[in-house]
C-alpha cells in the first residue's frame, strides 16, 4: 500500500506541475514558436534520459538478479519496450485525437468537439508518463522521486505549450488553462495503475519498468521530435533535448 500511495502522490505532483506550467496564460504571457520548440526538445531529453537511466537499466539489473542471466534480462527488457511502444501505438490508432500541427488521427473524429480531440491527444501523451512514475516507485522511493522530478520539470513547459496552443486555436485563457490542467490529472491515474501492477508481485517489475520506457520512447519519436522540427528551430530543439537529457541524468545519479 505504501508503494501505491507514494506512486499515486508522485503522479499527482507531476499533474500539478502541468497545471502550474499553464498559469502564465492567465496573466497574458505568450510563448513564441521558437521557445515552444526548445521547451518541447527539453521535454524529449528528460523523457529519453528517464527512459534509460531510471527505467531500462534498473529493469535489466533487476531481471539479471531474478534470472541470473544478462541475456535473459536483455530479452525481457526488449519485450517490455516493444509492448510499451505497441500499447501507445494502439491507443494512437484507436482513439480519435488531434495534434496541433498534423491534425486529426485515429478513429473517426467527425462527431467530437475539437477541444476534446486535443484533450485525448495530450492524455495519450501523459498517461504513460504517470505509469512510469508509479512503476518507478515500485523499484524504490529514490528511483520514483528521480522519475517524478524529471517528468514534473518537463510537464511545466509542456503545460504552458498546450495552453498557448489552445489559445492560438481560439479558446479563452481560462478554458485553455483548465484543459491543460485537466490533461495533467491523468498522470496520477496512470501512476496508480503502474504502482498497483508492480505491487502485486516483484517478478513483473522488470517488464513494468521497460514497458513504461517503451511507451515514453514511442511518444518521443512519434509525437515530440516531429513537432519540434517542423518550424525551422531544430537546432534549438536539439539543444533543449541535450540539456534535458543531461539534467535528468544528473538528477537520476544524484537522487538514485
Amino acid at each position: 500500500m505504501e508503494t501505491i500511495l507514494n506512486g499515486t502522490l508522485g503522479g499527482l505532483v507531476a499533474g500539478i506541475a502541468t497545471a502550474l506550467g499553464a498559469v502564465p496564460v492567465l496573466i497574458g504571457k505568450t510563448l513564441s514558436q521558437r521557445a515552444s520548440d526548445t521547451l518541447l526538445g527539453f521535454a524529449a531529453g528528460v523523457m529519453l534520459s528517464a527512459s534509460y537511466f531510471s527505467l531500462i537499466l534498473p529493469g535489466i539489473d533487476i531481471a539479471t538478479e531474478q534470472y541470473g542471466s544478462t541475456l535473459i534480462a536483455s530479452l525481457i527488457a526488449g519485450i517490455g519496450i516493444a509492448l510499451g511502444a505497441g500499447f501507445v501505438a494502439w491507443l494512437n490508432s484507436s482513439l480519435p485525437h488531434e495534434h496541433f500541427i498534423t491534425g486529426q488521427e485515429g478513429a473517426d473524429a467527425a462527431a467530437m468537439g475539437r477541444i476534446w480531440l486535443f484533450v485525448i491527444a495530450i492524455t495519450i501523451h501523459n498517461f504513460p508518463e504517470g505509469m512510469s512514475i508509479g512503476v518507478a516507485f515500485g523499484d524504490g522511493t529514490t528511483s520514483g522521486i528521480s522519475v517524478m522530478t524529471g517528468i514534473s520539470l518537463q510537464d511545466m513547459p509542456e503545460g504552458l505549450a498546450v495552453a498557448v496552443a489552445l489559445i492560438g486555436r481560439g479558446y479563452s485563457r481560462w478554458k485553455s488553462f483548465l484543459v491543460a490542467a485537466l490533461t495533467g490529472m491523468v498522470e496520477p491515474i496512470g501512476a496508480l495503475i503502474g504502482a498497483s501492477a508492480v505491487s502485486v508481485t516483484h517478478e513483473i517489475l522488470p517488464i513494468g519498468l521497460t514497458f513504461s520506457a517503451g511507451a515514453m520512447l514511442y511518444i518521443i519519436s512519434h509525437e515530440i521530435l516531429p513537432e519540434t522540427h517542423r518550424n525551422g528551430h531544430q537546432n534549438r530543439a536539439t539543444t533543449g533535448l541535450l540539456f534535458g537529457l543531461i539534467l535528468m541524468m544528473i538528477l537520476d545519479v544524484t537522487l538514485g
